[in-house]
């Protein structure tokens, strides 16, 4: 197992930044990297083509030059979850070929990035959620929470479904996606810190490449390694 599932407390909450500055990390490192974004909404539509701005931002940083089709197969036009999106689309989302696409991946790299939609109930089809495409996957989590009021809540909520859902929870990667990050909201993520239950594994500035501390993706390798 070589793929790491980047997972957030919400939409916005800077999964992407976080996967491009895991990405060339590794790269820095000499790792083989691949990427997968299985859903992507909010796709523009540029010459008669749907394209996926955070899947290309992962490909380019990772240099990961398959094809659009391999790395982000659901490209959907509405901006709205996978699932309502899909369906206005007339498109069904099938995690078996998720799955199969994440295999051949996962042989030609040393590491496999896959970034979620939203944060991990949103769901991708009847009966079957982000959550559960991890769990049927076999995909170690690794959750981003933005360095806001209310990260308290949503981040140990996040980690509580997980949990409960039998996921494996790497640690918490901090996102700031604000310029400026007030008095109350730094002291408010101090408490959060303070309170999880799971590694803490950095924080990425706003407008940042790398993690503080920085975070050592072959580290995480070898703790899956152990598992």
């Amino acid at each position: 197992m070589n793929g790491i599932f980047l997972t957030g407390t919400d939409t916005g909450c800077g999964k992407t930044c976080v996967g491009v500055a895991l990405a060339e990390a590794a790269r820095a490192q000499g790792l083989r990297v691949r990427v997968l974004k299985p859903v992507e909404t909010g796709c523009e539509e540029r010459n008669g083509a749907l394209v996926p701005a955070d899947a290309i931002r992962l490909a380019e940083a990772a240099q990961d030059r398959r094809g659009l089709d391999l790395i982000c197969p659901y490209r959907l036009r509405l901006p709205a979850a996978p699932d309502v999106a899909a369906r206005k689309q007339g498109v069904e989302i099938d995690p078996a070929r998720i799955e199969k696409l994440y295999h051949e991946a996962s042989a030609q790299a040393d590491l496999v990035l896959i970034e979620g939609a939203g944060g991990l109930l949103v769901p991708l089809g009847p009966g079957l959620d982000m959550a559960g495409l991890a769990r049927r996957s076999g995909w170690p989590l690794l959750l981003v929470a933005r360095a806001r009021l209310g990260t308290l809540n949503h981040t140990l909520l996040s980690l509580e479904a997980a949990r409960t859902r039998g996921l494996r929870v790497l640690g918490v990667v901090v996102s700031q996606t604000t310029p400026e990050l007030p008095d109350a909201e730094r002291a408010n993520l101090e408490g959060l810190l303070a309170r999880l239950p799971v590694p803490f594994l950095g924080e990425l500035p706003f407008g940042g490449r790398r993690l503080v501390p920085e975070l050592d993706p072959g580290a995480l390798l070898d703790a899956l390694a152990r598992a």
